[in-house]
C-alpha cells in the first residue's frame, strides 16, 4: 500500500496555538473605519487558503528556538506576510480576469475590479504600518525587497503572457520573483527576529525559495492534471489565459509539428479550440512528469538546508512541508 499523502494540517499542528494567535492579529489589524474594506477583507480571509507563508515564519522561528518576545514578533510578521500575499492575489485576479479562487467567486468578481485593487493597496499599506511598529531595519529591508521583487515578477509574467517563445529559463525567473520570493522572505524573517547570523539567515532563505518554487511547479501541474472541485478553480485556466507555464513549454518543445503549432496558437491567442489535443500532448510528452521531477528535486534540496537545525517537531514539520508541497493534489 502506498503511504498516505501528508496533509497541510499535519504540518501546522506543532504551531496550532501560534496560528490561532495569527488569526487574532489578522482580524485586529484588518480593521478599518471604511466598511467596504472590512467587508472585502472578511470575504478574503474567510475564503480559507493554506496559509503556508505565514506558517513558514512561525515554524522556522520555533525551530530556531524563539523565546516569548521573539514569537510575538514572529506572529506579527506572519500576519504581514499573509497581507502581502493576499494583496498580490487581489491584484492577480484583476489582471488575469479570474472569477474563481478557492472554490468561490474572486473578490473582483464579487465586488468589482476597482474595489479589489484598492483593498489590495490597503493591505500593502497596512503591512508597512505594521513593519514600522516592529522597528527592525533588517525586517523592513527583507519585506520591501520582497514586495518590489514580487511586483517585478508580476510584470515579467505579463510580458510572458501570450508569448509562445518563452523559454524554461524565462519562466523559472517568473517563479523565482513572483512566488519563491515571499517564501524566502518568510524564512529569513524568522532568522532575523531570533538573532541568527547572516549565513544562517541566507540558508533559511534558500530553503524557503526552493520550497516556494516546488510549490508553484506543482500548481502548474495541477492546472492540467487536477480536478476543478479540489482546486477551487477551473482546470486549464493557464492555457485559456495564454500563460506559458512549464508543462506547456516542455510539451511545445517535444510535441509533433501539428500539436506544436496548436500550442503556439493557444498561447498566442489564449484560445481553447484545441484544448483536448493539447492536454493529451502534455501527458504524452511526459511534460507533467518532467515538471513534477523538477519540483521534487527542489524539495529534496530544501530538506538539506534544515540539517543544521536541532531535531525538534518544528524541524520535522518543515521537512514534512517539503513533501506536502510536491505530493498535494489541490
Amino acid at each position: 500500500m502506498p503511504s498516505p499523502v501528508p496533509s497541510v494540517k499535519s504540518v501546522l499542528s506543532p504551531v496550532a496555538a501560534d496560528m490561532q494567535q495569527l488569526d487574532e492579529v489578522i482580524r485586529t489589524s484588518l480593521h478599518s473605519e471604511v466598511s467596504l474594506i472590512n467587508q472585502i477583507s472578511d470575504y478574503i480571509i474567510n475564503a480559507g487558503g493554506k496559509r503556508l507563508r505565514p506558517a513558514l515564519v512561525l515554524l522556522t522561528a520555533r525551530a530556531l528556538g524563539a523565546n516569548t518576545r521573539q514569537m510575538a514578533q514572529a506572529v506579527e510578521l506572519a500576519a504581514i506576510v499573509e497581507f502581502i500575499h493576499t494583496a498580490t492575489l487581489l491584484h492577480d485576479d484583476v489582471v488575469d480576469e479570474s472569477d474563481m479562487r478557492r472554490g468561490r467567486l474572486t473578490a473582483n468578481a464579487e465586488y468589482g475590479n476597482s474595489a479589489a485593487v484598492l483593498v489590495g493597496d490597503f493591505l500593502y499599506s497596512r503591512s508597512f504600518q505594521m513593519m514600522v511598529k516592529i522597528g527592525l531595519m533588517d525586517v523592513m529591508d527583507v519585506l520591501s525587497e520582497a514586495t518590489n521583487t514580487i511586483a517585478e515578477g508580476e510584470v515579467l509574467q505579463l510580458l510572458n503572457c501570450k508569448d509562445p517563445d518563452v523559454t524554461e529559463a524565462r519562466y523559472m525567473q517568473v517563479i523565482d520573483f513572483k512566488t519563491a520570493k515571499l517564501f524566502e522572505a518568510s524564512c529569513r524573517l524568522a532568522g532575523i527576529v531570533t538573532g541568527q547570523n547572516r549565513d544562517t539567515i541566507a540558508n533559511l532563505g534558500r530553503f524557503g525559495a526552493e520550497v516556494g518554487s516546488a510549490f508553484q511547479l506543482i500548481d502548474d501541474v495541477l492546472d492540467y492534471a487536477g480536478e476543478s472541485a479540489a482546486l477551487g478553480k477551473n482546470v486549464g485556466d493557464d492555457l485559456r489565459e495564454g500563460k506559458p507555464t512549464l508543462p506547456l513549454i516542455h510539451a511545445m518543445q517535444h510535441a509533433n509539428g501539428t500539436v506544436k503549432a496548436q500550442i503556439r496558437d493557444a498561447i498566442a491567442n489564449g484560445g481553447t479550440q484545441d484544448v483536448s489535443a493539447i492536454m493529451a500532448s502534455i501527458e504524452e510528452t511526459g511534460s507533467l512528469a518532467y515538471t513534477r521531477e523538477k519540483a521534487h528535486a527542489l524539495a529534496e534540496s530544501a530538506k538539506t538546508r534544515l540539517l543544521h537545525l536541532p531535531e525538534t517537531p518544528f524541524r520535522a514539520a518543515l521537512n514534512l512541508l517539503c513533501d506536502v508541497s510536491v505530493q498535494r493534489t489541490s
